[in-house]
């Protein structure tokens, strides 16, 4: 008989990190910090130092004997989780390799290597990106043998984006489809055969894409119930960040979790819920205490970054949302004396030379570029400011890493503009018809071939009608309608051999053509609209389209240069960005652009009525007033000149009317004339 041995396992030394908890955190992070085990919610706002609060924790469990094995903390980017396992790694001498720690796909990652066989897979399975996703669907697709002569069929990019919904969010097809695809319904029983060959291709490929990685393991902890048990007794200590973020999988995942004695502590803000577009439940944050109804809450009102004048303004922005935890932010900084700044302007063009101004002012008082941004609700409505910004020789930075002209659908839209006017465009003709169904490189080089055959590239004149010109020739068969549709628009383009105005020529080529394409070949195609919309209006600023397309080009290239004009220091810019993209970050000086209804909030969201959104669109605002540091601006035009429908008044966010009006200070702009007298608009 073998003798039996027991190793026991050798438990940290307690307190052997040193920290003295209390002198390091406020009260607030202190008593969430220190709590007992148990289910936990922390309120944390904007400001407060959430991640401080969660390295904390992790700190203060390994101080008081917990094993790093039993700690799994979730996060929502690897770089966070990098940076809280550093902080953690500096504040304790405990050895922190074994703790998990990442993303809540990487977490899912690590559970499917170690069970793949149990589900189909093997260990070797391949994770696929959003590339590898595009080129499978192409596959499904073509094998599908669908009938797209006459519509088009969505695209892989597009179909990802669905059903990566639909995983996330657990709904079905027709219900995602009717709730954000609607243009998508007549092609549902396509889309559902498509997406079945789709999962058996992934399979039969030993293949997961970023969903499974989620959907898979809670399925597997639903299946087998003794895997889910270990798991939550390796386990013992969960903590989430950004928990305000979480759709329906991601919470599933938390709840089995933690679904026995495993304690958890979730730290987000649910003021700054702003992602339900891409799956976010903010259910899950505001129903935290109905779920787990032993739960302490806990609030972080001590904001460190905002001076009282700004806090002030944010708390009132906020009540008005009746779905929130109550907290009133409070400044650990001294008054700056400044409230801040609503600025009414006459147009957006002026609301952009007030802000080029203003940036110019603020840099000769010693405040750097780089500490001060333009926030706005939709790209294009960024336009403006970047063209003003060029012209003043301010350098500057846009978030999404495409400047305006720069994005694919305007180029798309110009290259229409660019055949009419230079007929010998090879580059921009090729980039028009190879936007239709069916029709490649291949395709396209015979077109243009055809083209310089007809003798129309060579000549000074308008052909007086395109469609005669162009509805001879020999397309693929797939693409004959959207040929036809092409050549009707490129009539509208040149009426009577004329060119149209700018404006009106992308209104016809968004209305004649564009608009289907947007809606099968981008996610985002709402907003790219948009875009182009903005576009249009500022086109109205021309008479002639030879000068729109050299403004067009000239920005290009000069926007381009990531230094601008006259500037002599190396990476200081001032940041553009959209409030999405802004969460997280910090300025000393922003500025809130286009704070007019139907620019922000959406004139969507006030068309649907739907009040859950209304309240998203006000935590967007209030995301927006809290990334001010020093000094905060909210702007909008009084007036929109619309290019097709006529100057539009504009009436100011309803958001400006959620706080007493004497939290801010309504700035006067006048212009000055030539004798150097301030004069009103």
């Amino acid at each position: 008989m073998a003798r039996k041995y027991t190793l026991h396992k050798t438990a940290p030394a307690k307190g052997a990190s040193g920290i003295d908890f209390a002198a390091e955190l406020n009260k607030e992070q202190h008593e969430a910090v220190t709590s007992p085990p148990g289910k936990a919610l922390v309120i944390a706002g904007a400001g407060s130092g959430k991640t401080r609060t969660l390295t904390y924790r992790v700190a203060w469990l390994l101080d008081h004997g917990i094993d790093p094995r039993e700690v799994l903390l979730l996060t929502f980017t690897n770089k966070a989780a990098r940076e809280m396992t550093e902080r953690v790694r500096d504040l304790t001498p405990h050895d922190t390799s074994a703790l998990w720690a990442g993303t809540f796909h990487s977490i899912g990652s690590r559970i499917l290597r170690k069970h793949a066989e149990e589900i189909g897979f093997t260990r070797s399975f391949s994770i696929m990106d959003r590339d590898d996703q595009k080129s499978l669907l192409k596959v499904v697709i073509k094998e599908a043998k669908i009938d797209a002569g006459q519509r088009r069929f969505p695209k892989p990019d597009v179909l990802a984006s669905l059903f990566s919904l639909m995983e996330n969010t657990e709904s079905g097809l027709e219900e995602v489809i009717a709730d954000r695809y609607d243009h998508l319904y007549d092609w549902i029983e396509q889309i559902e055969a498509v997406r079945k060959g789709y999962i058996k291709r992934k399979e039969e490929g030993n293949s997961m894409d970023f969903d499974d990685l989620l959907v898979r393991p809670v399925r597997l902890f639903k299946e087998r119930e003794d895997l889910l048990r270990l798991y939550q007794k390796r386990f013992k200590h969960v903590l989430v960040d950004e928990y305000q973020d979480t759709n329906s999988v991601q919470g599933r995942m938390i709840d089995l979790l933690t679904g026995g004695n495993s304690s958890l502590m979730a730290v987000g803000d649910d003021a700054q819920s702003i992602y339900s577009w891409r799956g976010a439940d903010m259910s899950l944050i505001l129903g935290f205490p109905a779920r787990y109804p032993d739960a302490r809450v806990f609030t972080i009102e001590t904001n460190y970054r905002s001076v009282p004048e700004i806090l002030e303004l944010s708390n009132e922005a906020i009540r008005a949302n009746r779905g929130r935890f109550e907290k009133d932010l409070v400044s650990a900084r001294e008054s700056a004396g400044v409230r801040p700044a609503l600025v009414a302007l006459p147009d957006p063009g002026t609301q952009a030379a007030f802000v080029g101004q203003r940036i110019q002012e603020l840099r000769d008082e010693g405040v750097l570029l780089e500490e001060m941004a333009v926030l706005y609700r939709a790209h294009f409505q960024s336009l403006d400011v970047q063209m003003e910004l060029t012209q003043r020789g301010i350098p500057f930075s846009i978030t999404s890493g495409l400047r305006f002209f720069e994005q694919a659908h305007i180029k798309d839209v110009s290259a229409f503009m660019r055949v009419v006017v230079n007929r010998r465009d090879e580059v921009s003709f090729l980039r028009m018809v190879e936007l239709m169904p069916g029709c490649g490189p291949a395709a396209a080089a015979k077109l243009w071939g055809q083209w310089l055959a007809s003798g129309w590239a060579d000549k000074d004149e308008l052909p007086e009608k395109w469609s005669e010109v162009l509805l001879g020739f020999k397309v693929p068969k797939k693409a004959v309608p959207h040929w036809e549709q092409v050549c009707y628009v490129l009539d509208e383009l040149c009426p009577d051999g004329e060119f149209a105005r700018p404006s009106e020529m992308i209104f016809s080529i968004l209305e004649g053509v564009y608009d289907e394409y947007l809606g099968a070949s981008f996610e985002n195609a709402e907003s790219r609209r948009a875009d182009i919309e903005g576009l249009s209006e500022y086109g109205g600023n021309f008479e002639s389209v030879l000068d729109f397309l050299e403004q067009l080009s000239l920005m290009g290239s000069v926007d381009g240069d990531p230094k601008g004009k006259g500037d002599d220091v190396e990476n200081e810019q001032v940041t553009l960005s959209s409030i999405h993209q802004a969460k997280g970050l910090e300025w000393k000086v922003v500025f809130v652009i286009w704070l007019a209804q139907g620019q922000f909030p959406n004139g969507r969201v006030i068309e649907a009525d739907d009040l859950d959104m209304l309240e998203e669109e006000r935590r967007l605002f209030y995301v927006a007033l809290t990334r001010a540091e020093d000094q905060l601006y909210l702007s909008y035009p009084m007036m929109n000149p619309k290019s097709y429908s006529g100057d539009i008044y504009c009436k100011p966010s309803m958001f400006l009317d959620d706080f007493p009006q004497e939290l801010v200070e309504e700035w006067d702009v006048g212009a000055s004339d030539p004798w150097g007298d301030d004069v009103p608009f």
